[in-house]
């Protein structure tokens, strides 16, 4: 059995620009454990969410500086704190980190898809690896 106890971690935001879509990093992380992988993935997740949906009584905030959104409007930040706060979800996740396998989180509204990606830095050597051996020498 491998041992997977080392996690790459990304963050990064979907659009489209100037008619092509693009991504925007919005974040990594080298995870020396599992449980740091799935705070970070956590932390970026409640990160994205604040900053799309902020209180609106914060003191920063000018006064009628935030309009709500349409009831039909995806709600991404909520999807984020729900997957934050859903202890199925988590230990999902860690299975499937445990396991060698890629875990993708993934939310979106009418302009942006956020994707949030964490894999074992084991299982990619061994993919790596697995590539060099099946070509044949020249």
């Amino acid at each position: 059995m491998i041992v997977h106890d080392e996690f790459l971690c990304h963050v990064t935001a979907y659009g489209v620009c100037g008619g092509m879509w693009v991504g925007v990093p919005l974040g990594t992380y080298r995870a020396p454990t599992l449980a740091l992988a799935l705070w970070w993935l956590r932390d970026r997740a409640s990160w994205i969410a604040e900053r799309l949906d902020p209180d609106p009584d914060a003191p920063h905030f000018p006064p009628h500086s935030m309009a709500p959104v349409a009831d039909t409007a995806p709600d991404v930040p909520g999807m984020l704190r729900a997957w934050c706060g859903d202890p199925t979800q988590q230990e999902l996740a860690a299975d499937q980190l445990a396991d060698g396998q890629l875990v993708r989180i993934a939310t979106g509204d009418e302009t942006t898809e956020y994707e949030l990606l964490a894999e074992s830095v084991d299982a990619l050597r061994m993919q790596r690896t697995a590539r060099f051996q099946s070509v044949p020498a020249a």
